[in-house]
């Protein structure tokens, strides 16, 4: 066995101490950096939450925006269709109206020929008399 004087135990104890003084500062230092990555940690998550809220918020509004698109869209099918049936409803009583028109047109087109050839007998038998 070693034989320590008071002294050399005292200076043990204190080296001991000191060591351990050292080791109690690092741990607090060590925990004081630990809390402040946790306050960063809390302060990234609160605006992790924030942006998130936001993205919800965009998500949002762009649902309501594409909905209104949507509608839009309807509507404009809806005009189309109508426009279809006006142009169908036009195409067959403007149809109607010009075969009437050609038919008249041919028709009166046979009068003139019938006409012109009435004046050509008169146009020559005039003629002839004027002619004698």
């Amino acid at each position: 066995m070693i034989k320590m004087t008071d002294r050399d135990l005292l200076e043990l104890i204190a080296s001991q101490v000191g060591n351990l003084t050292k080791d109690v500062s690092n741990l607090t230092k060590d925990v004081s950096n630990l809390t402040k990555d946790v306050g960063n940690l809390t302060k990234d998550v609160g605006e992790l939450k924030e942006g998130q809220k936001k993205l919800e918020n965009e998500v949002q509004d762009i649902r309501n925006e594409v909905q209104d698109i949507r509608n839009e869209v309807q509507d404009i099918r809806n005009e189309v269709q109508d426009i279809n049936r006006t142009v169908i409803k036009i195409e067959q009583e403007h149809g109607k109206k010009l075969e009437a028109l050609f038919d008249g047109y041919i028709q009166n087109t046979s009068k003139l020929e019938r006409i012109e050839a009435e004046v050509i007998k008169h146009d020559e038998f005039i003629l002839k008399r004027i002619i004698k």
